[in-house]
């Protein structure tokens, strides 16, 4: 049993009314960030508990943040809070380059309420806004189902301690490029139980191909900027003939961004798909913990390594492995292209040379020789070891869906 946060996003219907409403909210969540964040600067031992008692102090002094509901005001707060505890974080970690010190936003998109200042109709296809925002009842257009979750208190436990029980945790209201959407994020477990498949698989991500297992199957690589380049070209050409400040300029705007952003969906459908697949077909899987940060300083392949999106792809592998019990482990990339896989000699080679050949006779595609390093160092890290065939036989993990040393496949699946 996984216990999760899953987000529902809607499409909300708001007139022009709702529209400047939104805005309005959407300004003052950030200008609560902002000084939240330069109460911190100027005073020394501010914990995340004391921003939010500033919250209160600036609900008091300024009339348009009063509007607000309380507990979105804290949801602001606790953005800056996160930000901080980042970049404290990042400096205990030692991380190479910037630290991410806060910033101050300048073009926050969303506003976030708690359990509070919302409410859901009994069809749950209608939420409205209770705080003096005015943003009033908002029409949901979506096809997920909420009437599994309770949105509040009242509806588990009508009578006492009924908030610590309401699923919906919190709403967001995101501003995009084509119009306004409404996040559920709710609390729930997920129990999927999948038989072991007893396959394991070595990835090694690239350019040319997006992946490459250690069995030599490769998956093309689908270059959704790469082929959007030239209609984005295009728009942000006629962006840049518009007068400054007119509603010509600010529509061409609005056509680019929504390319942008198809841009951005096709990625992650792509690398939710194929990472919901990758983990449901195997017991195992390895891949490179590749500083991606640190490879875009390459002017000539930034471009390229973005589009490639592997630290979308990487982390989406990690949240199915929790949800469905898998072992997904990522490895150090030092020598995987230059090692052999079969006798572990290293055969130097520039990264135009695409095919690995080595005096014991073992001649590979480069990428496939690197998958099958991967594999075996992830393998050692975790004690998970794999017969000549390149099926799972044992785990050390003490994971529940895996063997230990002392038995089989077959022991684990009876018993």
């Amino acid at each position: 049993m996984v216990k999760y946060m899953i987000v529902y996003e809607f499409k909300a219907v708001v007139n022009k009314q709702q529209t400047a409403a939104i805005d309005e909210a959407i300004r003052t969540t950030q200008f609560i960030r902002n000084k939240c964040l330069r109460f911190w600067m100027d005073n020394q031992g501010v914990k995340p508990y004391d921003l939010n008692k500033y919250t209160a102090v600036l609900a008091n002094e300024f009339d348009f943040a009063d509007k607000l509901n309380s507990m979105a005001r804290q949801a602001a707060a606790e953005r800056v809070a996160f930000a901080i505890k980042r970049f404290f974080d990042n400096c205990k970690a030692k991380i190479p380059g910037k630290k991410g010190y806060p910033q101050f936003q300048k073009n926050n998109r969303s506003v976030e309420y708690k359990t509070s200042g919302w409410k859901l109709s009994e069809d749950r296809k209608y939420i409205t806004f209770t705080d003096k925002c005015n943003i009033g009842k908002v029409k949901l257009k979506g096809t997920y189902d909420l009437h599994f979750y309770a949105s509040s208190a009242e509806e588990l436990f009508p009578r006492r301690h009924a908030h610590q029980y309401a699923q919906i945790k919190r709403v967001r209201i995101v501003r995009r490029s084509n119009g306004y959407y409404i996040q559920f994020c709710i609390d729930a477990e997920r129990n999927i139980d999948l038989q072991p498949t007893g396959n394991t698989i070595g990835i090694d991500v690239g350019l040319n191909y997006f992946y490459t297992d250690n069995e030599g199957n490769q998956v093309e690589n689908p270059r959704y900027l790469r082929k959007s380049e030239k209609a984005l070209k295009r728009l942000q050409r006629r962006v840049s003939k518009k007068q400054k400040g007119s509603n010509n300029r600010s529509y061409a705007i609005k056509r680019l961004g929504r390319k942008h952003l198809k841009v951005s969906r096709q990625r992650k459908d792509f690398a939710v798909k194929l990472a919901r697949y990758v983990v449901m077909s195997n017991d195992f899987v390895a891949y490179e913990d590749l500083k991606v940060r640190n490879m875009v300083c390459n002017s000539r392949l930034a471009k390229s390594i973005n589009d490639a999106s592997w630290s979308l792809f990487t982390s989406w592998l990690n949240y199915f492995s929790l949800v469905f019990g898998k072992v997904v482990v990522a490895v150090p990339p030092n020598y995987t292209s230059q090692n052999c896989s079969s006798c572990g000699e290293v055969v130097k080679k520039s990264l135009s040379v695409r095919t690995h050949i080595c005096k014991c006779g073992c001649i590979l595609d480069r990428d496939e020789n690197a998958a099958r390093n991967i594999l075996a160092k992830g393998s050692k890290v975790t004690g998970y070891l794999t017969n000549t065939a390149g099926s799972a036989e044992i785990n050390a993990l003490g994971q529940n869906n895996l063997c230990l040393v002392s038995e089989s496949l077959q022991d684990k699946l009876a018993g």
